[in-house]
């Protein structure tokens, strides 16, 4: 039988209820404009909020000795001289930093992999790559190990220009770093994309295919995976590789 949880993530996987309360409705139903105080909009934005909220109660409530442990050694990551780029940023180099994580990680006992999702143009997407750590952990219900994903920039990748006050409160709820199983970060994509929709409809911006749900979840996305060592290089064309790192 399916665990609570299972059985309350399912609900938020489901794609009706990721529309809100009005899902009868499309997100183009809504004749929203900038500066309107409007029923609908006002509920619109409380229904997104409401649900962020829960799924992140759900999320925080998973994990959490897990979620603090890696915590740390991601704050301690930032605290070495770790980018050894041509040109050193140690304060803003993401790549680096996620390849100190997985060797500090690995170095703890952990089983950590640095992930790049990579998907080819099409007519419908642009091409492109991503790279985020994952890591097998089990759980107190199973002894089997589970992928846990790890996304340093959580909130960057939902950030859009001119978005509107209630899109920005919504980022503000999300984590700094998401430390968790990939259902809880792929509900967290459907209601944020959703969102930057009807804000960028509200400010009369195009929507970039970039910014839509599709395209969002294919960087955490697996395929095709290879194995490679740290020092080989990432610009393979596989659909996502995998370097393990070896910790002597």
């Amino acid at each position: 039988m399916d665990s609570l949880e299972e059985k309350v993530l399912s609900v938020f996987m489901d794609e009706e209820f990721s529309k809100g309360p009005n899902s009868n409705r499309s997100l183009e139903d809504y004749e929203l404009e900038d500066g309107s105080d409007c029923q609908e909009r006002t509920s619109y934005w409380e229904s997104q909020e409401a649900m962020l909220q829960e799924i992140l109660e759900r999320y925080n409530s998973t994990g959490t000795k897990l979620r603090e442990e890696v915590g740390r050694i991601i704050e301690m990551a930032k605290s070495f001289d770790f980018c050894s780029c041509l040109k050193p940023n140690s304060s803003d180099c993401s790549n680096c930093l996620r390849r100190q994580v997985v060797v500090l990680l690995c170095e703890r006992g952990f089983q950590a992999n640095l992930c790049i999702s990579k998907w080819n143009h099409t007519k419908k997407f642009p091409g492109g790559s991503h790279e985020y750590i994952e890591l097998m952990a089990s759980t107190s219900t199973t002894k089997k190990k589970i992928p846990f994903l790890i996304e340093l920039e959580l909130k960057e990748q939902f950030q859009i220009a001119k978005a509107s006050t209630e899109y920005w409160e919504l980022i503000s709820w999300l984590p700094e770093f998401f430390i968790g199983k990939p259902d809880y970060l792929t509900a967290i994509v459907r209601v944020m994309c959703d969102a930057a929709k009807i804000s960028m409809k509200e400010k009369k911006i195009h929507m970039g295919p970039w910014r839509k749900t599709g395209f969002m979840q294919m960087k955490w996305s697996s395929g095709f995976t290879q194995k490679l060592t740290v020092d080989e290089p990432f610009d393979r064309p596989d659909s996502c590789l995998r370097i393990s790192v070896a910790v002597t």
